[in-house]
């Protein structure tokens, strides 16, 4: 999963600048590099090239804020192979640093249904010195949203191959490759091994500390698009609530709500900034604010909210219920955006049709459903409700990444880090700190290896006005080189229109970011405790 302007990530290789201008080194080509052993698979070919001087501008993701990279040498090595009688063939991707390598080695995640980013991702770790490596897990990586050309063997029939590659074969894979061919560049293995995702790439991160728990050293799972199978189906919730109803609002509307919700309850954390930092004790009602007026930017358009919008903001805040109103999935945060859950399209704002999110969709339709005809407009609340517990009864142990016990990883000496923004659009971070607790319980001592920490007013991976962990992968790294615990993360938001950065540290749970008094913009006017405690405000 990823934020709704993923396939923006294809235009990064407009911004790519290579010039092939011979071997730097003497070691980058396919016959100074031997196949690497992959137990269960056959290699199908390697190949390797020297790239110099590449150029990009990367958006701000999962670890770091937006960045301009010049001058990036490095050797690319693709790995193609197959598990025989899978039917399947899959191509990893290697780039190695022509010189500074840090002797560090990174996995990648990736987005969506794409089991890789690649170019965003390897970029961004040659660029701090890694070995890094990307897998496309047997399908074309540029299908975010749309697994439609390797979902289904026949209608009915799941590629089981390609999904179990997706979800976590691969990923063991290609730790393993991108390890041996490290070591057959370098001369010798990397010291440290360390995994970087957000959305899918937090799942697989996961995934990695569950069922691989010796690849990785220090694993940074922003995000995670934990518990899948319930996830994907929970974000149409909301689509299916507007069908029911007959009503699709238009985003202004709904934005309208999401502003009063913020307004309402902005301050419990003391602090005025647009920022909801304690959105459990947020409890707003939607429905007290129907018939209040609202304008549609651009347009110009004046309305009232009506009880419809209110209903569809509930339902998204509330997450999805059975025909009889028990629990089965979370919910947004109510200062994230409906545009994730609750899209629409509009002619005019009063002739609106809904946009569900296509992961959601097509995982309906492709994976529960089995169908590529199914019409999910005629889906009822009866239909809904038994799609949801089919997909968990289907796919949880393929893809449900969701296992509190992490006996292993402990013991395998691993570190793991996972942040999430409560802000988030497409994944409810009630599932992260669900998933968390849960292993709080089975493990009293687990923030011992595996912390997690909220980023209040952060949006899907990156983004909207909040403190986003832009230090984390080094804070990680700390962590497992040199036994520096995380006591906080930093947090900095984006410059606003006056150009003003705020700072305030982010807190391991079940800790907050209390304000003690003095500039909200400093962090030193905040300190981790174990409730809010709002004694001072800024009003």
């Amino acid at each position: 999963m990823y934020r709704l302007h993923a396939l923006s990530l294809l235009a990064f290789t407009g911004a790519l600048s290579v010039a092939v201008e011979g071997a730097v080194t003497n070691t980058c080509t396919a016959a100074a590099i031997p196949y690497p052993q992959l137990f269960g698979a056959d290699i199908i070919s390697l190949s390797a090239s020297t790239v110099t001087n590449l150029s990009a501008s990367l958006i701000q993701t999962d670890s770091h804020f937006p960045l301009n990279i010049t001058g990036l040498n490095f050797c690319n090595v693709t790995v193609q192979y197959t598990h025989p009688g899978q039917n399947d063939s899959i191509n990893v991707q290697l780039w190695l640093p022509l010189e500074g390598w840090n002797g560090r080695f990174m996995g990648t995640g990736g987005a969506g249904y794409a089991t890789e980013i690649g170019f965003q991702s390897l970029t961004y770790a040659v660029s701090m010195g890694y070995s890094a490596v990307a897998t496309d897990g047997g399908h074309v990586s540029g299908e975010y949203d749309d697994p439609s050309s390797w979902a289904l063997i026949s209608p009915g029939n799941v590629n089981w191959a390609l999904l179990q590659d997706f979800a976590a074969v691969a990923l063991d894979d290609a730790a393993t490759i991108g390890k041996s061919v490290t070591t057959a560049y370098y001369g010798s293995p990397p010291e440290y091994s360390y995994w970087n995702g957000c959305s899918t790439g937090g799942r697989q991160g996961l995934m990695m500390a569950q069922r691989y728990p010796s690849q990785y050293d220090g694993i940074l799972a922003g995000a995670p698009a934990i518990q899948w199978p319930s996830v994907v189906v929970g974000l149409y919730w909301p689509q299916l609530v507007m069908k029911q109803l007959g009503v699709y609002p238009p985003q202004c509307e709904l934005e309208a709500i999401r502003e009063a919700a913020t307004a309402a309850c902005d301050k419990l954390d003391g602090v005025a900034d647009g920022i909801i930092a304690a959105p459990g004790l947020c409890a707003f009602d939607p429905r007290a604010v129907v018939g209040q007026a609202f304008t549609c930017p651009g347009s110009g358009t004046n309305g009232t909210i009506s009880p419809e919008a209110a209903t569809v903001a509930l339902a998204a805040w509330t997450g999805a219920r059975t025909t009889d109103g028990r629990f089965l999935g979370y919910g947004l945060n109510k200062d994230a955006s409906f545009v994730g859950v609750a899209n629409t399209s509009c002619s005019s704002p009063a002739n609106c049709t809904g946009q569900p999110f296509l992961i959601s969709s097509s995982w309906i339709t492709y994976f529960v459903q089995k169908d590529p005809t199914f019409d999910l407009t005629q889906m009822s609340y009866r239909q809904y409700d038994s799609i949801f517990r089919q997909s968990n009864n289907q796919y949880a142990s393929i893809i449900g990444t969701n296992d509190p016990d992490l006996t292993d990883f402990r013991e395998a000496g691993g570190k793991m880090i996972t942040w999430h923004g409560l802000a988030d659009e497409l994944i409810f971070p009630n599932g992260t700190y669900d998933y968390y607790q849960r292993v709080l319980d089975l493990d009293p001592n687990a923030a011992d290896y595996y912390r997690f920490f909220p980023a209040p007013g952060v949006g899907h991976c990156a983004g909207r006005a909040g403190y986003f962990p832009d230090n984390v992968l080094q804070s990680l790294v700390d962590w497992v080189e040199n036994d520096i615990v995380p006591e906080t993360l930093s947090g900095t938001t984006l410059p606003d229109t006056n150009g003003t950065v705020r700072r305030a540290p982010l807190c391991p749970y079940p800790l907050v970011a209390a304000y003690n008094g003095g500039d909200i913009n400093v962090a030193s006017s905040f300190e981790c405790q174990t409730s809010f405690g709002v004694t001072k405000s800024t009003e």
